[in-house]
């Protein structure tokens, strides 16, 4: 089978910039990889991840490139994983983050799964919509607001209260 991948700049302009390729269900991650590369003019020459996305687009397991993890071998590979064993019907989104200076981030959605085709090369750039920018978008990273209301120094501890101290009983 061939899964449809449509890969999304992640930016804040209105200017969508896309891609729609094809790729066999069996291919590793890293061949998605090498084919987004290609797909948006990059060299593929810096470090990059996968994140296991849900339906909201919230971030999970990371699938690098190569093993960061603390304990050797911990850690899934893109070259180790085929894009069937995180892609399918049920789970259709990832998020791919190219260039950790730069963070080139993009949304990769399955499309469909369709037979493949006699005749046709995969992986398979199908559509190309919109450039990319010179410059990776830019991030922002802002709290949860939850955190907005924070204060540090509101512990109802009284500092002029040396009363329950009680430094005899905890002197040296």
């Amino acid at each position: 089978m061939v899964y449809r991948f449509r890969i999304i700049l992640d930016n804040d302009t209105d200017d969508d910039v896309f891609r729609d390729l094809e790729i066999r269900e069996t291919d590793t991650l890293e061949d998605l990889h090498n084919s987004i590369t290609q797909a948006f003019g990059f060299d593929g020459i810096e470090m990059a991840s996968f994140y296991l996305s849900d339906e909201d687009w919230n971030q999970g397991e990371e699938i690098p490139m190569f093993d960061t993890g603390d304990v050797q071998g911990d850690v899934r590979l893109m070259s180790e994983t085929a894009i069937n064993h995180v892609v399918h019907e049920a789970k259709t989104r990832l998020i791919y983050v190219y260039d950790f200076f730069n963070m080139w981030t993009f949304y990769v959605e399955l499309a469909e799964i369709i037979e493949a085709a006699e005749g046709t090369d995969y992986p398979n750039l199908m559509y190309v919509h919109g450039q990319i920018p010179t410059e990776a978008p830019l991030k922002r990273f802002e709290a949860e607001d939850e955190f907005d209301d924070y204060n540090e120094f509101d512990d109802d501890f009284d500092v002029d209260d040396y009363e329950s101290l009680d430094f005899d009983e905890n002197w040296n």
